[in-house]
């Protein structure tokens, strides 16, 4: 495999299982330094060692506005720069509209959108100072249209994420910072088969045009090119990967 990442380093969260470990692997296995984020320290440090020697653990609650900060300020301690973040953590529930509480409503919008907006603006001095810097972050097919397994709140909060892509592509171009999203569909992760059961997820991934559900990989895969040098005249953009659920 090509190791075009020499000497890049990257930041993923929500890396410890699906989406975000098949990313932080596949930056890893190209020759990144990842630092891997996972909200507990056990857990993190479970992710960095399966890693290797490319691999560090950065925990913290994404909720608060001092661990996020710590998070950018001990992968810029170890590493000295940060070239490449991937927003991929979230909260998925699968709650129904009428039982969504106010606080489950904020605690999403709080992981799934400012969250992403402080991290942003936190490794930005660092990618300003380098002139460089990629910036994916995970929206959904649910962010143009709506969730198959989540709830209002999900679907809300996918879509809000792709106008902070879009208003961050605009202003940080000039700056050699790109900012781009990624929308996945319905994806084989321990997630995924959290909210429905096998025979469910059958029936839908026969709807597709590509009759399965995709492998976290192919996101991985995707999620490389927008961090990859290759891809520097690709900004504001939300790429879909779901077998063709959606085409727009």
């Amino acid at each position: 495999m090509t190791q075009d990442f020499t000497g890049r380093v990257a930041l993923v969260t929500g890396a410890f299982r699906g989406l975000g470990f098949a990313t932080a692997e596949r930056l890893a296995a190209r020759g990144a330094a990842v630092a891997v984020h996972v909200r507990d320290p056990e857990r993190a440090a479970d992710a960095a060692r399966r890693l290797g020697d490319r691999g560090f653990a950065v925990s913290g609650d994404l909720g608060s506005a001092a661990d996020l900060q710590a998070i950018v300020a001990r992968t810029l301690d170890r590493f000295g720069r940060l070239d490449v973040l991937v927003n991929n953590a979230a909260v998925a529930l699968s709650t129904r509209f009428e039982k969504i509480d106010e606080e489950e409503w904020r605690r999403t919008f709080e992981i799934n959108v400012t969250a992403v907006f402080l991290l942003i603006r936190a490794v930005l001095p660092a990618m300003k100072e380098q002139r460089y810097g990629r910036i994916v972050n995970l929206s959904s097919t649910a962010g143009k249209t709506v969730s198959t397994l989540g709830g209002a709140h999900y679907t809300a909060s996918k879509a809000a994420l792709l106008g902070l892509t879009r208003a961050a592509a605009k202003e940080l171009g000039p700056y050699g910072v790109t900012v781009n999203a990624v929308c996945p569909g319905l994806f084989d992760t321990e997630l995924t088969r959290e909210h429905a059961t096998p025979e469910q997820l059958e029936a839908i991934a026969r709807t597709f045009p590509v009759r399965r559900l995709g492998d976290p990989v192919e996101v991985a895969d995707l999620i490389c090119f927008l961090a990859s040098e290759a891809a520097g005249y690709v900004t504001g953009a939300s790429l879909d990967i779901n077998g063709g659920d959606l085409m727009v």
